[in-house]
């Protein structure tokens, strides 16, 4: 396979580092890309193409660089005029990557990763087959890591809840096989692993003041420091097990603590898996 690993790595870090604009996404898109790697491996696509689709699917949200703050980070519903701003992302995405030199890999799961089959989506009310494979793909995973990740407004639903609301919407919103694939991948139990997580064997961290989850490296120690962009607070890891739970022991205001980070060991992850 034939990709510049230095070109892409700057994208994915560039998208690690646009959602780490949002406090309560954390890993996001590490997911969506995992949960759609699964899926084209499921349907027995080549490996080359499963590569692509799962790197499309990590740069899914470049769009959300073009929505304020103030709407992107909200806690509680949008109104529909904030709705309004936040689904103007995915054609954002589709113009900021569409004259990249990856554009034909990865641009149509930024631009279309919200249409829908029966053509109520957006931005450009496509239907069935002229959503690209990778696009239908994307939105399923998209959608799960949605539904089964915690926010503050509400606790992130089952592996089983998640995969019963995706075949509800099979047909009409979602391409009814790869739904159908996606439901055996969680009976299987292969999706369990990946829901979260932040990247391969790391579980989140939650913040204990407000609850927007955090990244941590796979060096993380017991006993260190972290802090909250949400809250400002500062925080000491305690490892319990295979994870840390988080303690509130202070605040600040310093900008080099609260500074945007990117989520590394998941580029890595992306990286490793290009020949």
């Amino acid at each position: 396979m034939n990709i510049d690993k230095p070109l892409l790595k700057s994208l994915l870090i560039m998208a690690d580092i646009i959602e780490a604009r949002d406090p309560y996404t954390g890993g996001h898109v590490w997911r969506v890309s995992q949960f759609a790697k699964l899926l084209a491996t499921k349907i027995g696509l080549p490996e080359d193409e499963i590569i692509k689709i799962s790197i499309a699917a990590y740069l899914h949200d470049m769009g959300k660089v073009g929505i304020p703050d103030d709407i992107l980070r909200k806690a509680e519903a949008l109104t529909d005029a904030e709705y309004a701003v936040v689904k103007t992302h995915p054609s954002i995405g589709g113009r900021l990557l569409g004259g990249h030199p990856l554009a034909e890999m990865v641009s149509s799961a930024a631009n279309d990763h919200h249409e829908r089959l029966d053509g109520k989506g957006y931005p450009n009310g496509l239907r069935d087959e002229q959503i690209s494979l990778t696009a239908r793909i994307v939105s399923i995973t998209d959608a799960f890591d949605a539904m089964t990740s915690t926010r503050p407004y509400r606790k992130g639903m089952s592996v089983e809840t998640a995969l019963s609301i995706l075949q509800k919407e099979s047909g009409t919103q979602f391409d009814s096989k790869l739904v159908n694939h996606m439901c055996e991948l969680g009976s299987s139990g292969d999706l369990a692993h990946i829901v979260g997580h932040t990247a391969d064997g790391l579980p989140v961290i939650t913040c204990p003041h407000c609850g927007p989850v955090i990244a941590i490296p796979r060096n993380t120690h017991n006993g260190e420091i972290i802090y909250c962009r949400a809250c400002h607070s500062e925080l000491t890891l305690h490892q319990v097990g295979n994870t840390f739970e988080a303690e509130m022991t202070g605040m600040t205001n310093d900008p080099r603590n609260l500074e945007p980070r990117a989520n590394e060991d998941a580029v890595e992850d992306v990286l490793a898996q290009i020949p």
